[in-house]
């Protein structure tokens, strides 16, 4: 059974957010099950959406088609629109994902939306930095961290995509943890023997 996994997609999105996530969890490579996931891209309205690099997208689900019982996540990248309040509704949207279990993973300027919405006050998390969260109730609970995932809730800051996507692939369940060390390492490091070891490291 292929299950979505959400992600939201609006004018001038971070176009490298969200890339190593959506990618691996379309890519059926050294999953633990192949298949099991699939991306579908929601937006506030069924019109073509740019993203920061001038990427024109089309989606595939408007916001109020969207039930999280149907879902495996939401993915929240950054952009500046965030700023301007014209995602509220994805904060809302996030929030009804919270209250059915559902995992929400934000990063950059995403995660001010959930900050906003109050969903990061009960759950360690991380940003930019604090003070781009603004006035909000869970300001204790902020750690430095390039990536961080508590109670079902996956943060992270703008130069931070890699560690984003581990988190995700952690808290989908898409690999064995030695998969996704290997992989890490070969992202984050560049260095080719990583390849032979996520070669060695998925099961016969």
């Amino acid at each position: 059974m292929t299950t979505t996994v959400h992600l939201a997609i609006y004018d001038g999105l971070a176009d490298w957010e969200y890339g190593y996530a959506a990618a691996q969890i379309n890519s059926q490579d050294f999953q633990k099950v192949p298949g099991r996931y699939r991306i579908q891209t929601v937006a506030l309205a069924a019109e073509p959406v740019t993203t920061a690099g001038g990427v024109r997208m089309l989606p595939d689900l408007v916001i109020g088609d969207v039930d999280p019982a149907d879902s495996a996540m939401l993915i929240l990248p950054g952009g500046e629109s965030w700023a301007t309040g014209q995602n509220d509704p994805f904060a809302k949207l996030a929030r009804r994902f919270r209250e059915a279990g559902v995992p929400v993973a934000a990063i950059c300027g995403a995660t001010t939306g959930l900050a906003q919405e109050g969903l990061l006050d009960d759950v360690d998390h991380t940003s930019g930095a604090v003070e781009q969260l603004g006035e909000y109730g869970g300001a204790a609970r902020y750690r430095q961290e390039r990536a961080v995932s508590d109670g079902g809730v996956i943060t992270a800051g703008p130069s931070d995509a890699l560690d984003f996507a581990r988190e995700i692939f952690v808290e989908l369940d898409m690999y064995e943890p030695q998969v996704v060390d290997a992989w890490y390492g070969l992202f984050s490091t560049g260095d080719p023997e990583w390849y032979a070891k996520l070669v060695q490291s998925v099961p016969n």
